[in-house]
């Protein structure tokens, strides 16, 4: 810095430097292992592949669903779960396009918000809401296209207050109440106060014609 005559010049450098996010490593094997070799798991997922085979040979329309899950630890840690669960359409959406087809509300547009509990029970068509919550809040998810234009995607962050194990999922169109969409069960995720997940939810529709 040089002064002249009353004047002060300064002169200085500003560098920058992208500092990534940390990347998510993957479940320990033992728990994928887990949740893969469950009953509901395989049926989920071979019910998944034949609905895309049977769409893609003879042009018949599907709805198809992922869930997907990533553990946040509260040092910021990520622990990648993958895709826990496929399916669950439940009943009472699939009666609520319906019945939106007939007199469309304001709620038709709103399945973003997460639910998560602590229930083990595989879920049912005929589910209409999570088995136990867990406690905490719904989180109100994102609502965007997925990979391609008849993706519909919606990610949910849910902070927890106390140790507890995730074992349940679900969507809805409310913070309280209403509709469930879907309903997901997988092995049990671990938390602790001040974790989080990140929930992954996408419905594919398939035309058909």
């Amino acid at each position: 810095m040089t002064i002249h005559a009353g004047k002060i010049n300064a002169r200085g450098q500003l560098n920058t430097r992208l500092i990534p996010a940390p990347k998510a490593r993957p479940a320990p094997m033992r728990w994928t292992l887990r949740n893969r070799m469950r009953w509901d798991f395989i049926k989920g997922w071979m019910g998944y592949r034949m609905a895309q085979l049977l769409a893609a040979l003879f042009g018949i329309p599907a709805m198809i669903a992922t869930l997907e899950v990533e553990l946040i630890r509260a040092n910021g840690e990520r622990i990648s779960y993958g895709i826990v669960s496929y399916r669950m359409i439940t009943t009472a959406f699939v009666n609520f396009v319906v019945d939106q087809l007939q007199v469309e509300t304001a709620v038709f547009g709103d399945f973003k918000y997460h639910d998560s509990g602590v229930g083990i029970t595989d879920p049912a068509i005929g589910d209409v809401d999570i088995e136990t919550t867990d406690g905490e809040a719904r989180a109100t998810g994102s609502q965007e296209e997925g990979a391609s234009a008849n993706i519909y995607k919606s990610i949910g962050t849910i902070a927890y207050t106390t140790t507890k194990a995730i074992t349940e999922h679900g969507l809805f169109n409310a913070s309280t109440g209403p509709t469930l969409m879907d309903r997901s069960e997988f092995a049990a995720i671990n938390v602790v106060n001040l974790d989080s997940i990140q929930f992954t939810y996408q419905l594919t529709l398939t035309p058909g014609g």
